[in-house]
């Protein structure tokens, strides 16, 4: 008790508090979103998510590289295809955009990065939703098997984690049978186990030209309001073998990132998303905050919550002035 016990103590000064700092940072907790664009020759800001990019597939090995040059040690890939249909046939080609995007940076720097790759049709629809379509339905078993042949062609390609993102009951156990099929047991899957219909996912829709022709994604993606059903969510998904779990978004859900990592002690990611990103960036535009500090502050925050790993479009800032802090 006061005057014995007294906390500033531990405060007194910067090495201290750096010797009894609970929760740190590291390059080498982030994964950096990378959107690879099949339809352009120069890389293109995204409007809506200022500093960010698509990239076409020649500027892939100087991303890769840079990212290295920091120590961030993944990257999460997302492709936009030069065609698209109802059934989104792209994403299952050999010669698809990250297809040959795995197969570039393989050949660039070998097994230096590791590759997960987003496994979801939205990119590759012509109406933008996550599945097979019937009357404006989203039906599930039907997608289980393309998302499924999807994951194969990253596999085969060299991903070497999958990401399957569409919340489809299923998905994992699906891609899991197939990959194990055809000798692929040593491929990760990381699933967006708790995946929320937010509304702050908009930028990412410029971002991966993904934005929906009809309705809403609230019939698979998960409400809001609920944390019980995350934590169901991510046992089936577990018990169907994913390796890595997901909380999406993250700063708006760290009760479900908490709650996540306590009960099943995976191997947990957070993604802070385009719209966490954005919000940020206009704030910091306008002069209202100082970004690095309220960067660092948030990342710190999703790591502190239970993350072991954060997907962050912050990536590279964070690593660059971890210093700092």
């Amino acid at each position: 008790m006061f005057p014995i016990t007294r906390m500033r103590r531990l405060r007194a000064s910067r090495p201290i508090r750096d010797m009894v700092r609970e929760t740190t940072l590291s390059p080498k907790d982030l994964i950096y979103p990378v959107f690879i664009d099949a339809t352009i020759t120069k890389k293109r800001e995204i409007e809506s998510m200022p500093g960010q990019f698509r990239l076409p597939l020649s500027d892939l090995k100087d991303e890769v590289s840079e990212l290295l040059d920091l120590n961030v040690p993944a990257v999460l890939l997302f492709g936009i295809p030069d065609r698209k249909d109802e059934l989104g046939t792209s994403a299952l080609d050999d010669r698809g955009i990250i297809q040959r995007s795995i197969r570039a940076i393989r050949d660039a720097v070998g097994d230096e990065i590791v590759i997960i790759t987003d496994i979801c049709l939205c990119e590759y629809t012509t109406h933008g939703h996550c599945g097979i379509i019937e009357d404006e339905k989203i039906l599930n078993d039907p997608t289980l098997e393309r998302i499924a042949r999807m994951a194969l062609s990253h596999a085969e390609a060299g991903a070497d984690i999958v990401a399957p993102s569409g919340m489809m009951d299923g998905m994992v156990s699906s891609i899991r049978s197939l990959l194990d099929e055809n000798g692929y047991q040593d491929t990760l899957i990381m699933s967006y186990a708790a995946k929320y219909a937010s509304s702050f996912y908009s930028p990412f829709r410029d971002a991966a030209d993904s934005s929906y022709s009809f309705g809403d994604r609230s019939s698979y993606q998960m409400d809001t309001g609920n944390s019980d059903e995350a934590i169901r969510e991510v046992e089936l998904d577990i018990m169907e073998g994913a390796d890595i779990v997901m909380v999406k978004p993250a700063i708006g859900y760290l009760d479900v990132l908490y709650r996540v990592k306590s009960t099943f002690g995976m191997p947990t990611a957070a993604y802070s998303v385009s719209g966490e990103y954005s919000m940020v960036k206009a704030a910091a535009m306008n002069g209202w905050i100082d970004e690095e500090k309220i960067v660092y502050e948030m990342h710190l925050a999703i790591k502190r919550a239970g993350a072991d790993m954060i997907i962050t479009y912050f990536a590279k800032d964070v690593a660059g002035y971890m210093e700092e802090f």
